[in-house]
């Protein structure tokens, strides 16, 4: 999904691809929204949580902030209502807080959104296929000035804003793996165009079945739930992320060999990328990559490894923002809204 933008009164114009069959519409209750509006507000929709940030202050000035995390109540193939129920409330609480509602809101989407506005396809939560999603924003929401777009495009913007480069790649590994592509400071492939889609880039014909039902994903190979897949195999038992971590940081065989896969598939990933748009800077972001001890390194190591004559390896950092890229990005959208 690309950039897409609209006012709560107005006609959005989301980015799409080809609709698919008609499916029933799933309701999302309404909120009423308070009559105070100001500052803006980012929510970052992940696959096992939301983030939520609002705020308001002059430019350069002091700025006042509310924070909010829901995790979401259900298993993942649980149905969007239940879901949206409790986004509803964090909304309303966050809303308490703040005294007032929000003058423009911004919002980092994962899923795969029709021109109708409905979720055409999530992998991360099946149970959201069919949900009018923007126009239950437009109900949350219904006098803010709204835009919506795709997390890893998000991503990457706030990233190349940070790092003050117009031409850069995000690789952001979590429940899935996003990703953006920066060209000349704006996104590719651009508005009404759709997204740059990193997590379904194919880099083993052969490997592991993606949720997508497409075999050989990096998605399949490298995000957060693959490496514990393949750590849990390795080792003969569960593993948690902690442990993950803590195997990793101790240099327990099961836990390095599960991450130099991951690692190895993003670096080819990020080569490739490298070959295609020349970026001046790989970012790699995603909670899931930030939180292990020297994941960026390993990924660089790998990428260094693939380099061939005339053709560096990119050069790969981690994210600035860390796993709140996507956030910054939903923050980023909501003023730019407010400005215009």
């Amino acid at each position: 999904m690309g950039l897409a933008t609209g006012t709560a009164a107005g006609q959005s114009t989301p980015t799409t691809r080809a609709a698919t069959a008609q499916v029933p519409t799933t309701q999302a209750p309404a909120t009423q929204a308070p009559t105070a509006a100001r500052g803006v507000l980012g929510i970052d929709i992940g696959g096992t949580k939301v983030a939520l940030r609002a705020e308001d202050g002059p430019s350069g000035g002091p700025v006042r902030t509310e924070e909010a995390v829901l995790r979401w109540p259900g298993a993942r193939v649980a149905g969007a209502y239940a879901d949206w129920t409790a986004l509803a409330g964090t909304v309303a609480d966050l809303r308490e807080r703040w005294e007032g509602d929000f003058a423009a809101v911004g919002v980092a989407v994962p899923a795969t959104v029709g021109p109708d506005g409905r979720v055409l396809a999530w992998p991360g939560r099946p149970g959201w296929r069919g949900f009018d999603l923007v126009p239950a924003l437009r109900r949350l929401f219904p006098t803010a000035a709204l835009a919506w777009a795709d997390d890893g495009d998000l991503a990457a913007l706030a990233e190349a804003e940070h790092a003050g480069s117009r031409h850069v790649v995000y690789l952001g590994v979590g429940t899935g793996i996003g990703g953006g592509v920066v060209h000349e400071g704006a996104p590719l492939p651009g508005p009404g165009r759709g997204s740059c889609e990193a997590g379904h880039v194919i880099v083993d014909r052969r490997g592991p079945v993606c949720d997508c039902g497409r075999r050989g994903c990096l998605q399949a190979t490298a995000s957060g739930p693959a490496t514990l897949r393949r750590a849990e195999l390795l080792r003969g038992a569960p593993v948690e992320y902690a442990e993950l971590r803590t195997g990793l940081a101790d240099g327990a065989p099961w836990a390095v060999e599960a991450v130099e896969e991951s690692c190895a598939a993003l670096a080819a990933a990020a080569v490739s990328f490298g070959e295609l748009f020349q970026p001046e800077l790989t970012v790699l972001g995603g909670g899931f990559a930030e939180g292990l001890p020297g994941f960026t390194a390993r990924v660089e190591a790998h990428a260094a490894a693939l380099a061939r004559p005339g053709g560096p390896a990119p050069a790969i950092r981690p994210a600035v923002l860390g796993g709140l890229s996507s956030l910054h990005g939903a923050l980023a959208l909501a003023r730019l809204q407010h400005a215009s």
